[in-house]
């Protein structure tokens, strides 16, 4: 695609769903960051969380490829001082303390969107499904995490909210998380996967509104992989569609095979495109002028998040501008 100049920045009264921002992949490995706080140190719009259900322990491990091992460089910090020092690989619930506890430290940043992708899914038969994982966040991000319920109050769903562009500005959410799941590439790749965790946590929001206990969630379940059309078609129960409103895929799919983008904007749903880098012509390692130039052209092709490996330029992680 070719790149278009810089954008202009945003204001902090501009609602979320008009913004581009930047994200880093992947942002647990230690090969790219020590501190699971000096990628957040960067600024970035959204960070990344590979997490697998234990089946023996039936702890949450966060690990590229280890399911039954941790392998990222999130800390055991009591105080944002402690963010920078200690051993790493934690569980899941210290790389979310580490999040509040920078959060804490930087009153104005955020919001900041967290994408976990659940590499083999949810565990049901070791108790650890949509509810376990929902009481895991609330428990180490508290108030930080900005809910469906947030976002859906006055209206009948969280489509209907975010058509009505109920999303709010980016002042009201600083120092917020807003949490999308994926579906994982191992439980994507398996074959006798029959339920995957997008169905599986829109199913269980789904129940939660009807139950009356919708604040008790604290994700948006995302529709992984670029579609043309409303991709949402893919579910065949229809009643789980208006569940949806975070959409993520590959960027170089969304903005090279005639797929119409601007339908994300005008219904005002976020839109994370992945692999920025990635898009012809690919963005050379280092080149900051060239990945700010991308995110510019991706952000008037309607991306919300342009995520990409590009940790090493921190002027460019920091970009708002912005979206359409």
């Amino acid at each position: 695609m070719p790149d278009v100049p810089a954008r202009a920045a945003t204001g902090p009264d501009d609602p979320v769903s008009h913004t581009t921002t930047v994200g880093l992949h992947n942002t647990y490995d230690p090969a790219a960051f020590p501190y699971l706080a000096r990628a957040l140190d960067e600024h970035p719009g959204l960070i990344e969380l590979d997490v697998w259900p234990d089946i023996i322990t039936h702890e949450w491990k966060v690990s590229h490829s280890n399911p039954l091992g941790n392998a990222n460089n999130c800390v055991a910090a009591g105080t944002p001082a402690q963010l920078y020092s200690g051993s790493a690989n934690k569980n899941l619930e210290y790389c979310l303390d580490d999040i509040r506890l920078w959060l804490s430290a930087h009153p104005g940043s955020g919001p900041l969107l967290l994408k976990i992708e659940m590499k083999t899914g949810f565990s049901g038969r070791t108790g650890q499904g949509p509810a376990q994982l929902d009481a895991t966040i609330a428990a180490h991000l508290g108030a930080a995490v900005f809910k469906p319920a947030d976002l859906m109050a006055g209206y009948a769903s969280l489509d209907q909210a975010a058509r009505a562009d109920a999303w709010p500005s980016r002042a009201r959410l600083s120092g917020k998380v807003i949490i999308e799941v994926i579906p994982g590439t191992v439980e994507e790749n398996n074959p006798t996967d029959t339920l995957w965790t997008d169905v599986e946590y829109a199913t269980y929001l789904r129940g939660l509104a009807a139950a009356g206990a919708l604040a008790r969630a604290q994700i948006f379940p995302a529709v992984h992989n670029a579609q043309s059309g409303d991709p949402r078609v893919r579910y065949g129960d229809a009643s789980l569609r208006p569940w949806f409103v975070v959409f993520d895929g590959d960027a170089t799919e969304y903005v090279t095979t005639g797929i119409d983008t601007s339908w994300y904007n005008t219904n005002h749903y976020l839109l994370v495109m992945t692999d920025a880098q990635n898009v012809p012509p690919a963005v050379p390692a280092g080149d900051a002028a060239a990945a700010r130039a991308r995110v510019a052209a991706l952000a008037a092709a309607h991306a919300s998040v342009a995520s990409a490996d590009w940790g090493g330029l921190p002027d460019v992680v920091g970009d708002l501008v912005t979206r359409g």
